[in-house]
């Protein structure tokens, strides 16, 4: 009669050793990871689109390269990575402060730049990704807005004395993702900016945008003071800026060729680039406020927000209000009560 109990129970214990025998055998490399097309981060990219400020390994990494980073008379603010260790990985950084960490191919720089190459293959083209109105010439011909969304290239996306306007329409949470080029190792298709001014409109934040490049991106500037660069650039092959600002984060490095073998390093001259530190909040101007701060004269210029620190210090100083309340009453309480909580 108790034989059936017996064996129910036989195979719990033996489902669950089974599925712990599982977990324990699963690959664990710290080498770059590969993403399968039905990842959980893949269904969700496109499902929501969603910015590419990045997973949170690699959303602290303002520069991250493959074997390489080079800030000559610039500024860096974020933390600084190389997926390679030394040799070959390095960090060479001439005149150009960085507010934050380096980490030349250590365990924080290898699970970012992992997550990196998960985003990347997240967010690669696909047939059906944008319709004919969300479909960008080669050459961006002249000054332009556009309204959050996925917009395509299917070659390279070459951008020369314009201006790109993102208009948020009010809301801060809108994103923009630029698919430049084709996936796999056999795509093409760099980006290529010459006093190319992205600016933001109506809450429109450069952490909620997202640059996907096959190959190589270069933004550089020849106007002073320099145009400055809006968004977070995702990169086959090797990122270089020249000049102006970019409010981002700049990853380099992801393609493979059909080899194995990743080249991208990344290089910045006279660029002052502030990353995105948490993904999707903030406008990579440091704050991390709901406003565009007045970047709408393409160089970026700041706008005033002491009334959001006026609002924070208001409840800061009623938080202690509270708290200083709150003690007198438990003193008050402890009189009555004859609670000695010292004793």
């Amino acid at each position: 009669m108790s034989t059936l109990p017996r064996l129910t129970a036989r195979l719990a214990v033996i489902t669950s050793f089974a599925a712990l025998l599982a977990a324990a055998c699963s690959p664990d490399s710290n080498g770059p990871s590969s993403i399968g097309p039905s990842s959980p981060a893949l269904s969700a990219h496109r499902q929501g689109g969603g910015g590419g400020g990045g997973t949170p390994a690699a959303s602290t990494f303002a520069v991250l390269g493959q074997a390489a980073v080079t800030c000559t008379d610039g500024s860096i603010i974020g933390d600084v990575g190389t997926f390679q260790a030394t040799p070959p990985g390095a960090i060479t950084l001439t005149t150009c402060p960085v507010t934050g960490t380096t980490h030349i191919g250590d365990a924080a720089a290898i699970a970012a730049f992992n997550a990196f190459l998960t985003q990347y293959a997240a967010l690669a083209p696909l047939t059906g990704d944008c319709d004919l109105a969300h479909t960008l010439l080669s050459t961006i011909p002249a000054s332009v807005t556009l309204a959050p969304g996925v917009y395509c290239t299917g070659a390279a996306l070459t951008a020369t004395d314009v201006t790109l306007t993102l208009d948020a329409g009010g809301n801060a949470n809108a994103t923009w993702v630029f698919k430049i080029g084709t996936p796999g190792p056999a795509g093409t298709g760099a980006l290529t900016g010459t006093n190319f001014a992205v600016l933001l409109a109506n809450g429109a934040q450069a952490c909620n945008v997202t640059w996907w490049v096959s190959q190589a991106a270069t933004i550089k500037t020849t106007v002073t003071p320099g145009t400055a660069f809006q968004g977070n650039i995702l990169a086959g092959a090797a990122i270089t800026t020249t000049g102006g600002t970019l409010h981002g984060n700049t990853w380099a490095g992801a393609k493979a060729d059909v080899t194995g073998v990743r080249v991208g390093d990344v290089t910045t001259t006279g660029t002052t680039v502030t990353g995105c530190a948490n993904a999707g909040k903030g406008n990579g101007d440091g704050d991390e406020d709901d406003n565009d701060d007045g970047d709408h004269d393409g160089h970026g210029g700041k706008g005033h927000h002491h009334h959001d620190k006026d609002k924070h210090h208001d409840k800061d100083r009623d938080h202690e209000k509270d708290k200083h309340h709150d003690k007198d009453k438990h003193h008050d309480n402890d009189k009555h009560g004859g609670d000695d909580r010292n004793g």
